[in-house]
């Protein structure tokens, strides 16, 4: 059979394309997964567009050139290998799979339900409240915490919803006026923009001087861990929640030094080393937290689907990448729908 496939050809290049495909099972844990939608992540997915991430131009990696991009996606599953028990042929199904009109995919990997009362292109954009979580999971959430957010793209703004959501006193921050309107409807009530030295001002103004209990790096930029570390209180937590790809020259001492004098925790919040699936009784995994990020969804309580700007078919590709790079005041969120009579 044939499929559709987004694939990166190289930099800031990007096509869709019709392959070949065997839908014969090839192995016994695999799922074969007809597409329904799919979601864009602005942060990895336009890394590698772009060539920010350094590993697009090394041979043999996960993320080289030509690359097969996409880990967000909503389906129903054609068919199962003999070993699969976690969902049956006809299920819709969340996962990680790429943009492909079909995937193969193994039930190893995250494989999670989806009810009906959610819409499907909301579940798939619900991908990057995944990556959000990490940052609660790593937190030691204190009664009435105040957190800080640096970044209020789709992943600040869904990580400031869920400090909300555990009772914290959130204050988001951004230079670009529109992402923080954004937040503002989304339930994060204090928000904050300008210079670092305007931010800080702002923050020790809203605070009282007190700062912020945990303080959270959404953005990936290590100018912007050291403006967290300053609005954090001694004692006080930083949560390093973007992926830092870009090179920038310091002082290393200033970093340590206030962490050390200050007694300040840094703490990692890759989402990738949380286990795929409960190993140990209720231990929190992939799967536990995106079935409380669908609980969230469902009672009201998180709002992913103001974040989707836009729903566009896979030949739009290009302008979506585009568009969110380039836009991304505009373009805050890209469904991908797979299906038929699709409005844009």
């Amino acid at each position: 059979m044939k499929i559709r496939e987004v694939v990166v050809t190289g930099q800031n290049q990007v096509e869709l394309q019709t392959s070949e495909f065997d839908d014969s099972i090839q192995s016994p844990n695999e799922i074969l997964i007809d597409t329904e939608y799919t979601f864009i992540s602005s942060g990895t997915e336009l890394a590698n567009y772009t060539g920010r991430e350094p590993k697009v131009f090394q041979k043999g990696t996960w993320c080289a050139y030509p690359w097969r991009s996409g880990y967000a996606n909503v389906g129903v599953v054609r068919d199962v290998g003999a070993n699969v028990t976690r969902v049956a042929p006809g299920d819709r199904v969340f996962t990680y799979g790429r943009h492909a009109s079909t995937i193969r995919y193994s039930q190893d990997r995250l494989i999670a339900p989806v009810g009906v009362s959610i819409d499907a292109g909301v579940v798939a954009a619900s991908r990057m409240a995944g990556v959000a979580m990490t940052s609660i999971i790593v937190s030691e959430i204190g009664t009435n915490s105040r957190v800080i957010v640096f970044g209020l793209g789709l992943v600040g703004n869904l990580a400031s919803q869920m400090f909300r959501i555990h009772g914290c006193r959130v204050i988001g921050v951004d230079p670009v006026k529109e992402r923080r309107e954004l937040a503002e409807r989304c339930g994060i009530v204090q928000t904050v923009g300008g210079n670092a030295e305007e931010v800080q001002a702002q923050l020790q103004d809203l605070t009282n001087g007190e700062l912020g209990h945990i303080t959270v790096d959404a953005v990936g930029h290590s100018s912007v861990v050291m403006q967290a570390l300053r609005a954090t209180a001694s004692h006080g937590q930083l949560v390093i929640l973007g992926s830092p790809r870009v090179s920038v020259t310091g002082d290393l001492t200033e970093l340590l030094s206030d962490t050390h004098l200050r007694w300040i925790t840094i703490r990692g919040a890759l989402e990738w080393c949380v286990p795929m699936y409960p190993d140990t009784g209720n231990r929190v995994s992939q799967y536990s937290k995106q079935q409380t990020i669908f609980d969230w969804i469902d009672r009201g309580q998180l709002d992913v689907e103001s974040l989707i700007s836009h729903r566009l078919k896979p030949e739009q590709i290009k302008q979506a990448y585009d568009g969110l790079l380039n836009e991304s005041d505009v373009w805050t969120g890209v469904v991908l729908d797979w299906g038929q009579g699709i409005t844009t």
